[in-house]
């Protein structure tokens, strides 16, 4: 469950970078409110996914997906530029996302608490 969160908090980043275009520095009220809205609930899940995962792992696959995503979104939405460099860097990055995926272990109990909250004074 906690990887099906941390793909929603990742496309919520999409949403929100792509969401920056078109708030106009913050000028536009209901892109500003939406662009908001999807900064808070990705940085939450992103925080509820990290509870069960390791957080170098939730914290490079939500990026690498808002990084991902956010640069087909502004190809197919913006006119961004495609070569065959950039199409091979995402692909690339696509490649460690799910290499990251696959090959993180669940976070245990001492892993996922600081030492310091564990520890007696």
């Amino acid at each position: 469950m906690a990887w099906i969160i941390l793909i929603i908090a990742g496309l919520l980043e999409v949403g929100w970078a792509i969401g920056l275009k078109y708030t106009n520095g913050f000028t536009r009220l209901w892109p500003s409110v939406f662009t908001i809205a999807a900064i808070i609930a990705s940085m939450y899940l992103l925080a509820v996914a990290a509870r069960t995962l390791p957080i170098g792992t939730a914290y490079a696959v939500w990026v690498g997906i808002g990084a991902a995503g956010t640069a087909i979104l502004g190809i197919a939405l913006l006119n961004e530029p495609v070569t065959a460099g950039r199409m091979a860097f995402l692909l690339l990055l696509i490649v460690a996302i799910i290499g990251l995926k696959f090959t993180a272990a669940p976070a245990t109990s001492s892993a996922a608490t600081p030492a310091s909250a564990t520890s007696n004074p």
